[in-house]
């Protein structure tokens, strides 16, 4: 009982953090395209979010390093953005837009670098990651992401993008109060020590391959962030199917996270990378040249399952033994900046050339490569790992 309520307050973070990832992540494109933006100025708002991954990560992860004070960051940061977020209930040029955006984006950016590093410790036994006990956690966040995405596209279809702003400001709030029911503490940091250097842990090369094959995995799935439901309305979906299907991926995913301790055993981590690669290139293929075929697309979004909840999972365990203890906060910083910031901003941008240009559909194709690429990738620090890290001894 004592573990549990020591881990229910990084749940209910989860869960609203997802909750307003959820509504905004999916329909941000869509009220863009309803205050009346063009594709590529829609690709460029809503890739202000992997913008700010670009450094704001790494920023609070340094900070949270230096002074053991996470919890404390994390309020601050909530609550900041709360107050940017208020800006979203003006009428705003895009370039105001493009600032109330990125200073938002900036001070949640961090938030989940600094929350899975307080985590990773707190699931972690004898110095392994405990893959069961993190899935009993994250999957909050799915639940919270499937409550708003189905909620909102009903929601829309009813009344309209006109509460969007409205939406943003409620979730946030959510966000913003649950960081105050975390445990109040403070990491130990001795006055005359340093962090350890994260220098010499880049430059091994299976952290340079682990990265790259993040960097072409997370891409891939930038496409679907930013242009799935943008895809799904030119096709004639209604606002409530794409939030059905978008939920799909959501059930799925929560199901593996109650379970993947069952699961995640069976193969190495570099060997479950390599499968998500693989499953990502097929789904992006289906989404691409399928889309009017909803059964098929539904059963394209149920690789989520493996394509990023097993993913995560394994990118946590690996970030988790490869940047321990003083590291730990730097660590999960880099996976969100090398990972979701750089990976983000290039998707994004690409994406709306092509999109532009080519029409929706090229820009899963282009994702179908980036699948494959992080496969190969993948293969390689498979190799270079060795057969005998399996996933099974890191529990």
């Amino acid at each position: 009982m004592t573990e549990r309520r020591r881990l229910l307050p990084f749940a209910a973070l989860s869960a609203s953090y997802f909750a307003h990832i959820g509504f905004f992540n999916p329909y941000l494109p869509l009220w863009l395209k309803d205050l009346g933006f063009s594709l590529i100025a829609i690709a460029v708002l809503t890739s202000v979010q992997s913008a700010t991954r670009l450094f704001a990560p790494y920023g609070w992860g340094w900070l949270s390093d230096h002074t053991g004070e996470r919890v404390r960051l994390l309020r601050i940061g909530a609550a900041v953005a709360l107050l940017f977020s208020l800006g979203l209930w003006f009428e705003l040029s895009g370039p105001v837009l493009f600032v109330v955006l990125l200073l938002m984006f900036t001070h949640t950016s961090g938030m989940m670098p600094m929350s899975e590093a307080v985590l990773a410790q707190l699931v972690s036994r004898d110095g392994h990651f405990d893959i069961r006990r993190y899935g009993r956690v994250r999957l909050w966040g799915s639940m919270g992401f499937l409550v708003t995405v189905l909620l909102a596209g009903t929601w829309f279809d009813a009344f309209g993008m006109g509460s969007f702003a409205l939406w943003t400001t409620l979730t946030l709030a959510a966000v913003a109060l649950s960081t105050w029911w975390l445990p109040n503490t403070r990491e130990p940091v001795a006055a005359d020590a340093r962090p350890e250097p994260v220098g010499p842990v880049l430059r091994q090369p299976r952290v340079r391959w682990f990265f790259a094959a993040v960097f072409f995995h997370v891409m891939a799935h930038v496409f679907i962030y930013i242009f799935l439901s943008l895809h799904l309305d030119a096709q004639g979906y209604a606002k409530s199917a794409i939030g059905l299907l978008w939920s799909v991926s959501v059930l799925i995913e929560i199901g593996w996270f109650f379970t993947q301790g069952r699961w995640l055993p069976a193969l190495s981590l570099p060997g479950w990378l390599v499968l998500g690669g693989v499953l990502t290139a097929l789904r992006m293929a289906v989404t691409a040249g399928l889309p009017s075929v909803w059964p098929l697309l539904a059963l394209a979004q149920l690789l989520h399952a493996i394509t990023f909840a097993a993913h995560h999972t394994v990118c946590m365990a690996w970030i988790t033994e490869h940047f321990p203890g003083r590291l730990r906060g730097r660590g999960q910083a880099l996976y969100s900046v090398l990972g979701y910031g750089l990976s983000g901003v290039s998707g994004g941008l690409l994406g709306g050339v092509i999109s532009s240009r080519f029409g929706l559909a090229s820009v899963f194709w282009v994702g179908m490569g980036c699948g494959a690429v992080a496969a190969l990738c993948a293969l390689r620090l498979r190799a270079l790992d060795g057969p005998a890290r399996s996933s099974g001894r890191r529990r």
